[in-house]
């Protein structure tokens, strides 16, 4: 086949157990976000627009959901005898039966006959967890004219939060990377990387090899592939990324990017809306707003029947809310039923709940104590408020 440019692996089959009981039955980037979306709509979307037309979705934990979401091709228009999109789950190589996909560079290892077929030149290692509008063909224009053997799209992140990344130091007047590392506990530096990269497909090939050969690895780029490769000299750079970046693996920070939609400046829709985020559309009634109903400074969603108070909230799909309930500062998922004289402040409430007559769900601080339902629960007031803050003491970033 001849050589293509370029082609984009997807990792989407993460457990994410940071967001807690909302992965407990569906994978992270099925996770729903903005009141219709899905978490991998962003980078999926990112890949339509860049002019990406092959692209491989690694999918392991709890997939059927996300297979669902992607098997709309009208929408992603990515089927075609050229490549398009393709599922790519972990399967049987030997006898010794199915072998998962044990991180992140394991999973696009398995895969190295799937983007053989295509020989490109250079590869795209996207995370489907991510919430932010990229294109990534600018990313692979400074590849291509530094001459990289490794490019990494990074962001600067906030000092209290830099320890959840791999951090690079670069040389600041060419953006040659210098030092890496992955996660450490004090960091000093926060220029964070997005888990955003390209590579030369044959160098990148050659190290995928050689790490799964080693008698210890984490089988990651972050912690194996970025590390060897800034060891053995590689010409490494990063692509500075200065617009809205969200990594969403935690329920505190999922909260956050929800609530960062009522916000003009943040709200990711907003900013360069011709760069559209596809998604796929329930065909849903419209929203219904009883007389009794109060909104202020909110997100509602197609589907939903509100007659209480909201504030400062994304309500998605399908919620109902009753006479005399009120939401404040909270993301409630969709399906979810909240019944009358609840009060819900500081909240993530999952899809598919019910909220029964007179609950109090209230944390007065959401940065230590952010209240958390899982899917499919049932919450009622016999369950003490405490249980509810002490649950949610395990959710924080």
């Amino acid at each position: 086949m001849d050589k293509k440019k370029w082609i984009a692996m997807l990792l989407a089959g993460g457990r994410g157990t940071r967001l807690e009981q909302l992965t407990n039955n569906i994978v992270k980037p099925a996770v729903p976000f903005g009141g219709k979306y899905r978490i991998i709509d962003f980078s999926l979307s990112n890949c339509k627009n860049s002019g990406i037309e092959t692209i491989g979705i690694l999918t392991q934990y709890r997939p059927l959901v996300l297979h669902s979401h992607l098997g709309n091709s009208q929408l992603w228009n990515l089927y075609n005898r050229d490549g398009g999109l393709t599922i790519l789950p972990p399967y049987q190589r030997n006898d010794t039966g199915i072998e998962w996909y044990a991180g992140t560079s394991h999973a696009v290892f398995q895969n190295i006959e799937f983007i053989d077929q295509y020989n490109p030149v250079y590869v795209l290692i996207l995370s489907a967890d991510q919430v932010y509008k990229m294109d990534y063909s600018i990313m692979l224009k400074q590849h291509i004219e530094t001459e990289a053997d490794c490019t990494i799209a990074v962001v600067k992140v906030p000092w209290k939060e830099a320890s959840r990344f791999g951090l690079t130091k670069i040389n600041k007047s060419t953006n040659k990377i210098m030092d890496f590392e992955e996660k450490p506990t004090n960091p000093t530096s926060n220029l964070a990387s997005m888990g955003i990269y390209i590579f030369k497909w044959q160098i990148l090939k050659e190290y995928l090899i050689q790490d799964e050969k080693k008698e210890f690895s984490y089988r990651d780029f972050g912690k194996d592939i970025i590390p060897t490769m800034l060891t053995d000299g590689l010409q490494m750079y990063v692509y500075q990324f200065n617009n809205y970046w969200k990594d969403v693996g935690t329920v505190h920070s999922y909260w956050q990017a929800n609530l960062d939609l009522l916000n003009k400046e943040k709200n990711i829709f907003l900013q360069n809306p011709e760069w559209k985020i596809h998604t796929v559309e329930k065909n849903n009634p419209p929203l219904y707003l009883a007389e009794s109903a109060k909104v202020y400074h909110s997100i509602l969603s197609e589907g939903c029947e509100l007659s209480g108070t909201i504030e400062k909230s994304v309500i998605f799909s399908g919620v109902k809310i009753a006479k005399g309930a009120s939401i404040k500062n909270s993301v409630i998922l969709p399906g979810t039923i909240v019944e009358e004289n609840v009060w819900i402040e500081n909240a993530v409430i999952g899809s598919n709940s019910l909220i029964k007559n007179g609950v109090i769900m209230v944390s007065t601080n959401p940065e230590e104590h952010l209240l958390l339902v899982g899917n499919h629960e049932t919450i009622d007031p016999t369950i003490q408020e405490m249980k509810l803050l002490n649950k949610a003491n395990s959710v924080l970033s």
